[in-house]
């Protein structure tokens, strides 16, 4: 992934110039400009609140230099709220690619072992079609 893909889902996700700095090593100029072209709002300092998942998905998620996402822990879930529900990091990060619920489990495609990138991810169907067209498992 560019950094100026990576760039667009973190400011689309929420996220402050600032953070989006650190996290990439990128320019505040390059932020601030990217930001204007997708038309969003300067982000207003203060306390961010618990949001949806997906949200927390994009806040937590640590990007590579060679263009995955890796989870700051072990534990591979996303919590909602204080002592919320717990789901999955893979589903969450299927959900955000495909914009639907995965069919059975949820497993990375890329072969990079942690790796919770949307783009990196398939379920059970993804992988029996992928079988089918190429013979082999995915």
């Amino acid at each position: 992934m560019t950094s100026t893909a990576a760039i667009r889902e973190l400011l689309v996700a929420g996220h402050s110039n600032g953070y989006i700095v650190r996290t990439l090593g990128v320019s505040h100029v390059r932020v601030r400009n990217i930001r204007t072209e997708l038309g969003l709002a300067v982000h207003k300092p203060g306390p961010t609140p618990a949001g949806s998942p997906e949200d927390r998905f994009w806040r937590l998620a640590q990007f590579t230099d060679d263009g995955h996402l890796l989870w700051p822990t072990e534990d591979k879930q996303v919590r909602t709220g204080h002592g919320g529900r717990r789901h999955s990091v893979l589903r969450v990060a299927f959900r955000i690619r495909h914009r639907r619920e995965p069919v059975g489990q949820v497993n990375t495609d890329c072969g990079k072992r942690g790796c919770v990138h949307p783009d990196h991810v398939a379920d059970r169907p993804m992988r029996q079609q992928y079988a089918a067209i190429f013979g082999t498992a995915a």
